[in-house]
């Protein structure tokens, strides 16, 4: 994976990568068991019209077809959200991991309690009925006598592979490994390229480098001045010297001739 610069490169570790295929899986059973689901919701409705024809509620049938289809756009949204939970988690996002909590506590017990009614005998509650209402008993039989004979051991073994696929994706998220993949990284030091070119530090007023700054032309009858200010030297590096004199001696003017 790829990180901020600055930091050492990160390894995800295996239970991560464990992890994110378990919740692939998790979301892959949501999809099969929304198909089977799907297939078998027409019978469902015909076998709850009959039960509940001329009674006081006569269009539960509707409302459970209703329910039925939600639940089925909800278990697509979150096989969905599982799988972008689980790519997520292979890079190392921290929130993502904390959104598969929360989300895969609910979806756990949601599943577990559907699970631990299936076993129990489903709608079966009692024996007892409202008014003109049938029993939950009589719906029972009545849809277990319509439902395929592989329905519901179907449903119930893709329910628990789900919920155990499902812990073990938790767990393993935190896991001392999974932890220290998740935290921050912090910005290493990064010792100085052999070779490499460093920034030049600015130079003073007077060394090489500085832009020239613009001069005044000369008054007249003064000698050009040489770089520096000093005076042009003779050849062999003497000053110039007087007409006639020693270098560097000074003379006096001559009086005017005839006086």
């Amino acid at each position: 994976m790829v990180d901020a610069p600055g930091t050492p490169p990160r390894t995800r570790p295996g239970v991560v990568t464990l992890s994110s295929w378990l919740l692939i899986l998790v979301a892959a059973i949501q999809v099969l068991n929304l198909i089977v689901a799907l297939s078998v919701v027409g019978k469902i409705r015909d076998v709850l019209t009959d039960a509940y024809a001329g009674t006081s509620a006569e269009g539960a049938a509707d409302i459970a077809y209703a329910f039925s289809i939600i639940t089925a756009v909800v278990s697509l949204l979150i096989a969905a959200g599982l799988v972008v939970l689980a790519l997520l988690n292979n890079r190392g996002k921290n929130g993502s991991r904390i959104t598969t909590w929360v989300l895969g506590g609910i979806l756990f017990c949601c599943t577990g309690g559907g699970l631990l009614t299936g076993l129990t005998g489903g709608m079966a509650g009692g024996g007892t009925t409202t008014g003109d209402v049938p029993s939950s008993e009589e719906i029972q039989r009545r849809l277990e006598d319509a439902l395929p004979s592989w329905y519901t051991p179907v449903n119930l073994l893709l329910g628990l592979v789900a919920l155990l696929a499902l812990l073990a994706a938790l767990i393993l998220l935190a896991l001392p490994k999974a932890n220290e993949f998740f935290r921050k990284p912090k910005a290493g030091w990064e010792p100085p390229v052999p070779g490499g070119a460093y920034p030049a530090y600015p130079s003073h007023p007077g060394q090489p480098g500085d832009p020239a700054y613009p001069s005044y032309p000369p008054a007249p009858g003064t000698p050009p001045s040489t770089p520096g200010g000093q005076p042009p030297s003779a050849p062999g590096g003497q000053p110039p010297s007087a007409p006639g004199g020693q270098p560097g001696e000074r003379r006096d003017p001559e009086p005017p001739s005839g006086s």
